[in-house]
């Protein structure tokens, strides 16, 4: 008997042994990570910040695209003609060249709102480009808490399978023995398959959330991480009116509807400048003959004024349209304020809340701990019920849940007060 114990030990530890060499293995083989290097790959990978930096690329080439329509432009021409150019002279090939340069002095302010524009539009997307890097660094983060989170409830519901099979044990060997009913070995079987089946969807939910924070940072959705930190409380203290006089300071999409207003208020002189007149001044150098380019030669030089003083409403019209067009941006411009300061307030009060959960949570952890204890000892006993052992085991896990829950929505929030108020 005891030589056949002995086996079953040895076993027991060889087995013990082999799984902690592959456990070991299969750690080194995983790419550890911080919230930090998270972070810093979203920034690095995501797509959304590539099309950011794209746009802003674009909105850059925009300046130079305004601006040549204050520098003058040169044109070249040429042509030619076989046969008789006139009746008085010989057949052959007549050529015809011309070099052209136009130049637009004034144009009642057009060309120099255009530019205005765009530089207004390159930088409101370097302001996109930031107002993307603090969405992606908040859903890196949120992505990063949330497999903290998944992966604390795998270590819940595996301590309560962990408890209910040590308990279905101890059920078991009483029963064995003639002291308890056959209704509480039954009763300890079915929590424990309940238990396992929650065990299951923690370890779903847990593949899922790293499959998401893998999506997040641009890598592979299969890659296998551990991560280096743990969800723990680090109390803030800012005020919430502090934080709404950053968000104002700092934010840059606040910082975009502002130039959104001073870019419909160029459109507005864009559409005004068709009241006033333009002036634009011309100069080419032509050439004719058999030989090209040509052996005659003429040149001009113009300077023109235009005004249109009658254009049946359309420059009225136009006016009209772009004056709308710079309300709506006032109001969006309100409205974006009004939004941010929700933001911040949402953020501000659901992290109180949530740190007030964590202190309660907390003792209710080691109440429910010291309860699941004394119930055990009990029904080890013969005073207790395996009910009362039972109860207390779900009182414990739920109180566990509720704990990691508050942990993470402060954790969460505290990331979102962050984004709310600009904070880089």
């Amino acid at each position: 008997m005891k030589k056949n114990l002995w086996k079953k030990q040895l076993a027991g530890l060889l087995g013990g042994s082999l799984f902690l060499l592959q456990s070991t293995s299969v750690l080194a083989a995983a790419q550890e990570i911080s919230l930090d290097d998270s972070i810093a790959a979203a920034l690095k990978n995501n797509s959304a910040i590539k099309m950011a930096v794209s746009d802003q690329e674009k909105a850059a080439w925009g300046i130079s695209e305004a601006k040549a329509g204050t520098l003058p432009s040169i044109s070249v021409g040429t042509g030619a003609t076989h046969g008789p150019s006139s009746t008085a002279s010989p057949d052959g090939t007549n050529y015809n060249t011309s070099l052209k340069l136009n130049w637009t002095l004034y144009s009642g302010g057009r060309a120099e709102g255009l530019m205005n524009q765009a530089k207004l539009n390159a930088d409101s997307s370097e302001l996109n480009v930031a107002n993307t890097q603090q969405q992606i660094k908040l859903d890196a983060t949120t992505a990063y808490y949330n497999v903290l989170q998944t992966r604390n409830m795998v270590a819940v519901n595996q301590e309560m399978v962990n408890n209910l099979t040590e308990h279905l044990k101890k059920v078991q060997a009483q029963y064995d023995v003639g002291v308890v009913a056959k209704s509480d070995v039954l009763r300890s079987e079915v929590e424990l398959v309940n238990a396992q089946q929650n065990l299951t969807k923690a370890q779903n939910s847990y593949d899922l959330a790293m499959s998401t924070l893998n999506n997040v940072m641009g890598m592979p959705l299969d890659t296998e991480n551990t991560l280096k930190d743990q969800l723990v409380y680090a109390k803030t203290d800012v005020t919430v009116e502090d934080a709404i006089a950053q968000a104002v300071a700092n934010r840059p999409d606040l910082q975009q509807s502002q130039l959104g207003v001073e870019s419909a208020k160029e459109g507005v002189k864009i559409a005004d400048s068709n009241h006033k007149p333009s002036v634009t001044f011309g100069a080419s150098q032509g050439w004719s003959g058999n030989d090209f380019p040509g052996d005659d030669s003429n040149w001009s030089m113009n300077v023109m004024a235009n005004w249109n003083v009658f254009d049946s409403g359309l420059t009225n019209a136009k006016v009209k349209q772009a004056k709308s067009t710079l309300n709506k941006a006032e109001e969006q411009a309100v409205q974006t304020r009004n939004s941010v300061e929700l933001e911040v307030r949402q953020a501000y009060l659901s992290m109180k809340e949530a740190e007030n959960r964590i202190g309660a949570t907390q003792v209710a952890v080691d109440k429910a701990t010291e309860d699941l204890k004394i119930a055990q000892t009990k029904y080890y006993a013969g005073v207790g019920t395996n009910l009362d052992v039972i109860d207390a085991q779900l009182a414990l896990t739920q109180s566990q849940t509720n704990y990691t829950q508050a942990l993470y929505d402060f954790n969460v929030n505290k990331a979102k007060l962050q984004k709310a108020i600009g904070q880089n």
